[in-house]
């Protein structure tokens, strides 16, 4: 029996959210929430909460679905891995938003923190992993110049198939690939793409590409358990069945429609609440490493689907709350002097861990400088607990919002559900909100721009517009 099949086992690696200092009666009348607010809102959560439900059941929310429905694909995806084991020294992810930052944030949490520098047989045979996400042409240089093109599998993953960052490095991994491998240079890319609509079928399709779909129903921020992110963690190792089933473990558990039993809905309750009172800024802050990269994640999913101009109804309604990264105990050097003292515009969460991969003493020394020595005989598990305790206890002085995020330890088990967590949170805030949760049209602008300034055909009028704008100023111009 694998561990997570184990009833036990699975609920000593439950996550856990405290909210404590979220509320009146612990952080105070004048910033907390009061328990009464969420008790008010009864009517209204018993209505979003059904909107979860009839979504799911319709088809709209196939992320839901998705610890349940991929048996063939996980192990399409594990014999692939292994092949691409076998075979290649790197895989390179070429994507961006949520085809980049799941893969990077699970790669960060449940492998070596220096994975690309470990010698090959320290990595367990596994490739090398890098993820090209932007199109700096000098980190697109930089890449070439630490990998063996004819050595690597490239995974270019976009679900439209005309994301222009990804299909520009695509056409230039292509032509590499084309001008040194000839007809074998199909060998070295997978493409994970709508099975439908989009470019990049057409393209896959014509070149015989290896490709792995996107189900229709799921945007990319919410992608990570699909072969999005799944692939990319399984030919580094992980196991991704483990990461499935942390997902449905929370799943369960966020079936329940009281939010006071359901973790995700009562972190959206807090936040909503928040954001109505004035919190416009959303802090995340974790005290581990190895989760530093959730929080990148996390912005995306949260910015992408609550920063909306209209609601359902049509309304200018100017919602959202904006995500800020931040990592303890590297930023109570930066920014907490900020969160204590600052403005009251936000709201913190630390995603914190009960127990480390590995304990770290601290040697005693210079026992004549009390101020070193009492580090001395501690470990460094301890120190990075005690100072997220006291930072929690600084914001709570200050009367300043914030909630923890446990997860009991770092696996593929606990990681599942925390994207999950986060993903029901955002969607159950969205309900809250009344807004359209999945689309994001304010990026579709800067896009269809783009497409216009580089002359992509159908879109003169909007390349009319962008020369219609007003012309800069010198003035304004040191």
């Amino acid at each position: 029996m694998k561990r997570y099949e184990d009833q036990q086992w699975k609920q000593s690696m439950r996550l856990r959210l405290d909210f404590n200092n979220m509320m009146s009666d612990v952080l105070g009348e004048e910033q907390g929430i009061h328990k009464s607010d969420i008790d008010a809102m009864s009517g209204q959560l018993k209505a979003a909460a059904k909107a979860m439900e009839a979504k799911r059941s319709e088809g709209k929310m196939d992320w839901r679905d998705l610890p349940y429905n991929q048996n063939e694909d996980v192990a399409d995806i594990l014999k692939t891995a292994s092949d691409i084991k076998n075979k290649f020294d790197a895989f390179v992810v070429l994507g961006i938003g949520g085809s980049a930052l799941g893969p990077i944030a699970v790669q960060q949490a449940l492998n070596h923190m220096h994975y690309n520098e470990l010698p090959k047989e320290k990595r367990g045979g596994y490739p090398r992993f890098y993820v090209a996400d932007n199109i700096d042409p000098e980190r697109m240089q930089a890449l070439f110049d630490v990998i063996d093109v004819e050595k690597t599998m490239f995974n270019v993953i976009t679900k439209s198939g005309s994301t222009s960052e990804t299909m520009s490095q695509f056409l230039i991994i292509q032509k590499m690939l084309q001008d040194r491998l000839g007809e074998r240079c199909t060998d070295h890319l997978i493409a994970t793409t709508d099975r439908e609509n989009g470019s990049l079928i057409k393209i896959a399709k014509s070149l015989g590409l290896k490709t792995y779909y996107i189900p229709r129903g799921v945007g990319g921020r919410f992608s990570e358990l699909t072969p999005v992110g799944l692939l990319a963690a399984a030919v580094c190792g992980i196991d991704i069945e483990e990461m499935l089933a942390g997902a449905a473990y929370m799943d369960e558990i966020c079936k329940e429609e009281d939010v006071y039993k359901n973790p995700a809905y009562m972190a959206a309750v807090l936040q909503y609440l928040a954001m109505k009172a004035g919190k416009n800024i959303s802090v995340m802050m974790p005290y581990a490493d190895s989760l530093k990269y959730m929080a990148d994640w996390y912005a995306q999913l949260w910015a992408e689907s609550l920063g909306k101009r209209y609601n359902l109804k049509g309304e200018e309604v100017f919602v959202g709350q904006t995500p800020v990264k931040a990592l303890g105990v590297t930023d109570q050097h930066s920014q907490v002097q900020l969160y204590t003292e600052g403005p009251f515009d936000k709201v913190i969460t630390f995603l914190g861990v009960d127990k480390y991969r590995t304990t770290m003493e601290i040697s005693k020394g210079f026992e004549d400088i009390p101020a070193v020595s009492f580090l001395g005989g501690h470990t460094l598990n301890e120190l990075i607990h005690a100072e997220q305790a006291a930072t929690e206890y600084a914001l709570l002085k200050a009367k300043r919002l914030n909630r923890t995020i446990t997860l009991p330890e770092v696996n593929a088990f606990t990681i599942g559900q925390l994207l999950y967590f986060m993903e029901v949170e955002t969607a159950f805030a969205g309900e809250l909100l009344g807004i359209n949760t999945f689309d994001q049209p304010g990026v579709e602008e800067g896009k269809n721009a783009t497409y216009a300034l580089l002359g992509r055909p159908g879109y003169e009028e909007k390349k009319a517009e962008l020369d219609a704008r007003p012309k800069k100023k010198n003035e304004y111009i040191i």
